[in-house]
């Protein structure tokens, strides 16, 4: 028997392919875990729309089941930019251990088909296997029989390889097929070993600049009086602790004035009196009651050294910063408690990002984080993330992060955008290239690079992933090498390989 017939022969034991057999094909059969499952396609030739699955359960003395739950699946992975197709099909029992599983194929070609059949006390049976659109029969394997892939191929058979090579004793292994090594080359396929390193999780999340408002500073009218002059007369404008914002003239601090310079002419005279103490309490309180009303010591002790009251009084700036909110124009009215001027520093300052809700588990106050404007990606500034705010935007569905940072040349300047990236430390992780996984709907597969052009599809399970790294929790071992590169273009060219093989 030569080589092409002997992978035909072994083949057909594998998938318990159904052949036609004069008029109606033999169902396939499954039989495990002390159950037996027959499944028959309906028609015999799977066709393009509405197709049918007739399956029947025995358990293992032949008598029909009917307290098992059956569900079936027909899909076809994803191939290229072509997304996956298919799904779970409507299965519906018609009785004594029978029922049928109605679907749908969107194109042809060659469809997977996996069927999984659950009892009460525990047992269960699954198949997987593939039916092609205008071919008759459907195959069929045991799971576990047989490797699952994403990429159906012609598997590699024992004794000589494909394409020449010193024959070997050993079978191969489960689902794997064979490439010629230039062909591998020139499709650019390349593999390298897993590792472990570490992960960090990063959310990205839109911010905005805003006042640091620990540090804003309102001054406000303490006396009735009218604005004379005005020193800082635009919004924007920078500010320095002590310099004169405006002046303005009251009455009333016009009558606390002299009171208060009458008050030290009665302490002068009363210095060789029999009361000085009196007269120095009455200076102090007139004095109190300038300083209360917002005048400055500096302007007191002016006063006190002139001798004669001011028309206007002036008001200073309390703290270095910026004017951000400003009321007053020369002439107006000022009332007693009207803020004048808001003052604000920028050399440090917040940013509010919004994080969607699913993301809020990853997000916590001391975490890292870095911002970024979308104008200037050189330049990048580290923050902390200060306070999760514990209210939800309800439309948007989004919670707001506060971030704190230095911002000494005031590149970051309130209402700006910014990037913003949240780094959780995920420690030491087992992982492979982005590259190197194949998702197929709610799977993941690699191809193991077995040498020599062999090439084998492997089930994994996935954890996070992050910079283009993706974590396998389980189904790869560290000295397994795995296809990084090319790995569309392998599971394209199997996919061919099978389809031209059934064709033949």
């Amino acid at each position: 028997m030569n080589k092409v017939s002997a992978a035909r022969a072994i083949g057909a034991v594998l998938l318990l392919v159904v052949s036609c057999s004069g008029g109606r094909s033999e169902p396939a059969r499954i039989e495990s875990a002390g159950l037996a499952l027959e499944v028959r396609t309906v028609p015999e030739h799977p066709r393009v729309g509405g197709n049918q699955l007739e399956l029947l359960l025995r358990d293992a003395h032949g008598a029909p089941v009917d307290d098992a739950h059956v569900s079936v699946r027909v899909h076809m992975h994803a191939m290229g930019s072509m997304p996956a197709m298919g799904g779970a099909a409507g299965v519906e029992k018609t009785g004594d251990g029978r029922w049928r599983a109605d679907f749908d194929l969107a194109m042809g070609g060659t469809w997977v088909v996996e069927v999984q059949a659950h009892r009460p006390d525990g047992g269960m049976l699954g198949a997987e296997g593939s039916l092609t659109v205008g071919a008759p029969g459907l195959r069929l394997a045991a799971t576990g029989d047989m490797e699952p892939a994403p990429a159906a191929a012609k598997p590699e058979t024992t004794g000589a390889p494909e394409g020449g090579g010193a024959p070997g004793g050993t079978a191969a292994a489960p689902g794997a097929f064979r490439f010629d090594e230039s062909r591998l080359r020139q499709i650019g396929v390349h593999s390298e070993l897993p590792r472990t390193e570490d992960l960090a999780r990063v959310v990205r999340a839109l911010g905005r600049v805003v006042l640091d408002e620990t540090t804003l500073h309102d001054v406000t009218i303490r006396v009735a009086g009218f604005v004379e002059e005005i020193d800082a007369d635009a919004l924007g404008e920078p500010v320095v602790a002590g310099q004169v914002l405006f002046r303005f003239y009251s009455p009333d601090a016009h009558a606390a004035q002299s009171e208060y310079l009458t008050m030290r002419r009665s302490q002068a005279a009363a210095r060789g009196g029999s009361a000085p103490e009196r007269s120095d309490g009455l200076v102090r309180a007139a004095a109190e009651r300038l300083r209360l009303w917002g005048i400055d010591a500096a302007d007191v002790a002016a006063l006190a050294r002139r001798g004669a009251p001011q028309e206007t009084l002036p008001v200073r700036a309390p703290i270095s910063g910026y004017v951000v909110e400003k009321t007053i124009v020369a002439g107006s009215p000022v009332a007693v408690g009207q803020r004048a001027y808001r003052i604000a520093p920028l050399d440090r300052v917040w940013i509010e990002a919004e994080v969607y809700e699913a993301e809020l588990p990853r997000v916590a106050v001391g975490q890292s984080a870095e911002v970024v404007l979308p104008y200037a990606a050189d330049q990048r500034f580290p923050a902390t993330i200060a306070y999760v705010y514990p209210e939800l935007d309800p439309e948007r569905r989004t919670a707001r992060v506060r971030l704190e940072l230095a911002n000494p040349d005031l590149v970051l300047r309130p209402e700006m955008y910014a990037d913003v990236f949240l780094q959780q430390a995920l420690g030491s992780r087992f992982t492979v290239p982005a590259s190197a996984l194949l998702r197929t709907g709610d799977r993941s597969f690699v191809f193991v690079d077995l040498g020599g052009g062999r090439l084998q599809p492997q089930q994994v399970v996935t954890g996070i992933e992050s910079d283009g790294r993706v974590e396998i929790l389980s189904g790869l071992t560290p000295d397994q090498r795995v296809v990084v590169s090319g790995t569309f273009l392998v599971a394209s060219e199997s996919r061919l390989r099978a389809a031209l093989e059934s064709w033949r």
